[in-house]
């Protein structure tokens, strides 16, 4: 059960590479990061795994999940999660319904606010509920973006940056709680920065220019 990326290349239209023969394979409850400055192709990358690559690139190379061909597949059947800079939460829908929202189509109607209403317990933030997104801190929308995230029982995680809005501090708790997060779902996970304090102790970190990783 992974994430493999074989002989990846992107390629801008008119033929300049960003990257090529890119080799990672990342294991279930595994987070790997990616550190390289702007510009280098990383938000690119998650795009092309996600299934958003913009018609400005193109790629070649091998997309497998668990062994199946995301390539072959379009962005909603992926069942990739994908955790941004910002929070992305719908500023219309209260908390819990931003939670509802993302379960999957497999959980009744009348089970989603219970199961939103559950991970807002798990959060220690069920006063939260029936607030909106401008009413909540900073780091509270962090914490509701990753929950929704995993809700929708994602496959593998993305995480482009998700730290880089929040303070200092702010940002040393959340590392931590994302990290564990991510362990408990038990997915692979590619995190791409440019900061070395994000890289998780003891995981691998792959530095630009990436170097071909071969099993």
């Amino acid at each position: 059960m992974s994430l493999c990326l074989e002989n990846l290349a992107i390629r801008k239209r008119s033929g300049e590479a960003l990257f090529s023969s890119l080799n990672i394979t990342v294991e279930n409850g595994e987070i790997i990061t990616l550190m390289g400055p702007s510009g280098c192709g990383k938000s690119t990358l998650l795009d092309a795994i996600a299934g958003h690559l913009s018609s400005e690139f193109t790629c070649t190379g091998a997309i497998a999940l668990n062994g199946v061909d995301l390539q072959a597949l379009p962005a909603h059947q992926r069942q990739v999660g994908i955790l941004f800079q910002d929070d992305l939460l719908f500023p219309h829908l209260s908390i819990w319904e931003n939670l509802a929202f993302a379960l999957p189509n497999h959980i009744k109607a009348s089970e989603r606010k219970e199961k939103a209403l559950q991970a807002l317990k798990h959060l220690s933030l069920s006063k939260l509920a029936d607030s909106f997104p401008d009413q909540i801190s900073g780091g509270q929308r962090a914490r509701i973006s990753l929950s929704r995230m995993l809700l929708a029982e994602p496959k593998v995680a993305l995480l482009d940056e998700p730290y880089s809005k929040l303070d200092k501090e702010l940002r040393v708790q959340f590392r931590c709680w994302v990290i564990e997060q991510l362990k408990q779902a038990n997915i692979p996970a590619l995190l791409v920065t440019h900061d070395e304090d994000d890289i998780p102790d003891g995981s691998r970190c792959i530095h630009w220019p990436w170097e071909p990783e071969h099993a």
